[in-house]
């Protein structure tokens, strides 16, 4: 096979809508816009929401509360289990740590430690948070925790 040679797949390829060509091409005289109207008129396109002058739907409903959402503290969930997999004995646990094993992604105010799983390994966690249930269980192990 040759790049002259190469061809677009059968169908792929529309011809081109030429409008206002005679009546029997199906897209004479109005080239099927219809009769009078903003619409039909040449340049015509109405912005989204637009009704006509009346007043928009947008605008009619009452705008009404507040949503805290966007200030909202998003912190990135690691397990003790997941320390347990990827730290060894007498490691530092923090952000960047657990960035480069890949626990944390994207983008997130603070580190939380929760307890779910079990840990033996004696780790050194400096995070944001930690549970409750979590720093027993990293104590327990011989660990420290240094919240920052």
């Amino acid at each position: 096979m040759k790049l002259n040679e190469l061809k677009p797949t059968p169908g792929s390829r529309h011809r081109r809508r030429r409008v206002g060509r005679g009546e029997s091409s199906g897209l004479g005289k109005t080239c099927g816009k219809g009769h009078k109207g903003q619409k039909s008129r040449s340049g015509a396109s109405i912005r989204p929401g637009f009704e006509g002058g009346q007043m928009p739907l947008m605008r009619r409903l009452p705008k009404k509360g507040f949503n805290n959402a966007q200030f909202k503290t998003n912190y990135a969930i690691v397990n003790v289990q997941d320390l347990e997999a990827k730290f060894s004995d007498g490691d530092e646990v923090n952000e960047e740590t657990l960035r480069a094993c890949g626990l944390v992604k994207g983008v997130c105010d603070g580190v939380k430690i929760l307890a779910n799983g079990e840990v033996t390994k004696k780790l050194t966690v400096s995070v944001d948070k930690v549970s409750a249930a979590a720093r027993e269980k990293i104590e327990k192990a011989g660990g420290s925790i240094a919240e920052s």
